[in-house]
């Protein structure tokens, strides 16, 4: 079975911060974010990703990424990936 749904984790490559967001096609989504095609990380580019979580509901990915972008979502991806922030220098 193909989980439709992702919700992903990019870093910029040039602030190295993270940027949440959500897509039913996480390739072609990658592609539009280095491409400049999204407004809020065509400044950042390039951007790589660093983690991602698939879904069977839209509703349930929708709520993960408004949960990322929380302050104690955030928190959690901070724990959850403490030891790839540190590989890919995220400032704490």
């Amino acid at each position: 079975m193909v989980l439709p749904y992702c919700v992903y984790v990019l870093q910029s490559e040039r602030d190295l911060l993270l940027y949440h967001g959500f897509t039913t096609n996480l390739q072609k989504r990658l592609i539009d974010h280095n491409k400049g095609g999204t407004i809020s990380t065509a400044k950042r580019r390039p951007l790589k990703l660093v983690y991602c979580e698939f879904f069977f509901s839209r509703v349930d990915a929708i709520r993960r990424e408004k949960y990322f972008k929380t302050t104690a979502g955030k928190r959690m991806l901070k724990l959850m990936l403490r030891d790839t922030l540190l590989q890919i220098k995220y400032p704490k």
